[in-house]
């Protein structure tokens, strides 16, 4: 026999299209609720960082106009405290809507604004759900708009994310590669373009490009902070300021800085800091070149390692778990791959809010909801997969000199330096000799005496292949 299905307690809240049950626990009022019916899209929900960004965002306000005297200091001070409770994740569970929801994100600025209204409210003393004493619009929501709101959350969120998680992590993985260019400097081995054999490079100068492909990415990113920085509070509706202080959103921003250690600033024109998210397409066509960066370095890393031995086999790794359930003893270069999948959302992520992007119709962008959620997802898994790339893969990388140098010997591209001296023809003639019997393109130069001993030493030199302008 069945149990009977617990009844959840139930709440009247109202506002401005009438009553609305809301679950007695809960924070957040009628508005929200009206939302969490409306959109039963999917499970995708604002990430922390979002919520803590709307969360310091209402405290900047609430303080705000507690100094320009628009907002008692009691009222002021409670939503500042619920704020700071939302900002510190005390409050997520009561942070309930779909990412897919109203264009502007109207619904979740109200969810905040309902749930700081009513945690205010229990501070002060009262019940949820009295306005009298906070109101989410009135004095939550004083001098701003769901059309500031959200985009200053996510400029304010994806800054600092940028700068706690994904520029530390880069500058890290560059340094392992500086490190790993000087100690393989010596490292001779054959290069490859188009997947054939080229003329000889040092391990060190593949390990040095990856390095500098790190450190553009790091400036890259920084690149697009005087953009992601500026942000739209106190344009309210649509960037004229309607219903704001003249001093609101100076006074917002210089305590949002307080707040966050960041710099922040005001936009300097509201119409385009509403009207479109092009400071987010920039950053998120910087991720997926961060990515694609990324991509190519796993990638490489993957076919050196390749083997143990039928592969290439130049490089090797830690060794971190199985890599086959039949195969017994096999290891895979799993952080690669597992690096190699996060490019991959990360370049699908910028394409669709590439899309988003172009939807800044008139006055105000509107599918802001979703390229907050895909930005900030970016930032997220791409710092955390540089990091684990770093740690448990590049850190680790050793060479294997003598099989380096053994492909380095046997590259058929090494005759590139003797035709200097014997001609284009002649020098490919070698090579294609070289290679039916098998044999080095310096064995077969010695054999038909086309140089000096001493000579052929000198032009077959591999290290000197590797640096040919010393």
């Amino acid at each position: 026999m069945k149990g009977k299905t617990k009844q959840m307690k139930m709440r009247k809240e109202v506002d401005s299209m009438g009553e609305m049950e809301v679950p007695q626990e809960a924070l957040y009022g009628a508005t929200t609720q009206r939302a969490v019916l409306n959109f039963p899209i999917s499970k995708l929900r604002f990430s922390r960082d979002f919520i803590g960004a709307l969360g310091a965002i209402k405290f900047s306000a609430a303080q705000a106009n507690k100094s320009l005297q628009l907002l008692a200091a009691d009222k002021a001070d409670a939503i500042s405290e619920a704020a700071k409770q939302v900002m510190d994740g005390e409050l997520d569970s009561h942070f309930v809507l779909d990412i897919f929801q109203t264009g502007s994100g109207t619904s979740t600025n109200m969810n905040a604004n309902e749930v700081i209204a009513n945690r205010a409210i229990q501070i002060l003393g009262g019940k949820p759900g009295d306005k009298s004493v906070v109101h989410p619009n009135d004095h939550v929501n004083m001098c701003q708009s769901s059309n500031d709101v959200i985009p200053t959350a996510i400029h304010v969120s994806a800054s600092i994310m940028l700068t706690r998680l994904l520029i530390p992590a880069l500058e890290k993985l560059q340094n392992t590669f500086q490190e790993k260019a000087k100690r393989f400097a010596g490292v001779v081995k054959s290069g490859r373009t188009h997947l054939q054999d080229a003329t000889p490079v040092t391990l060190g100068q593949e390990f040095s490009g990856y390095g500098r492909q790190i450190e553009l990415a790091i400036q890259r990113v920084k690149g697009c902070f005087p953009t992601l920085t500026e942000l739209a509070l106190g344009g309210t509706a649509v960037g004229t300021g309607l219903n704001t202080h003249p001093e609101f959103a100076q006074r917002a921003i210089s305590e949002l800085n307080k707040l966050t250690g960041m710099s922040f600033t005001e936009a300097q024109n509201h119409f385009e800091a509403q009207a479109s998210r092009d400071a987010a397409v920039e950053m998120s066509g910087q991720l997926r070149t961060v990515a694609i960066s990324m991509l190519k370095i796993a990638n490489d890393v993957r076919f050196l390692s390749s083997g143990p031995r039928c592969g290439l086999g130049e490089i090797s790794f830690p060794d971190i778990q199985p890599g086959s359930s039949i195969m017994p003893a096999k290891v895979n270069p799993v952080i690669c791959e597992s690096t190699m999948m996060v490019a991959a959302q990360v370049i699908g992520n910028d394409a669709c809010i590439a899309t988003c992007g172009q939807h800044g119709n008139f006055e105000l962008n509107v599918m802001m909801p979703v390229i907050a959620h895909n930005l900030l997802e970016s930032i997220e898994i791409l710092a955390a997969a540089v990091n684990n790339f770093n740690v448990k893969c590049a850190s680790g990388i050793e060479a294997d000199v003598e099989r380096c140098l053994d492909y380095a010997e046997k590259s058929l591209a090494t005759c590139t330096s003797l035709a200097p001296k014997i001609g284009y023809d002649q020098a490919a003639k070698v090579a294609k000799k070289a290679y039916a019997e098998n044999k080095t393109v310096r064995q077969v130069a010695r054999e038909l005496n086309l140089l000096s001993e001493e000579e052929l030493a000198k032009v077959l030199d591999l290290v000197a292949m590797t640096k040919p302008g010393l």
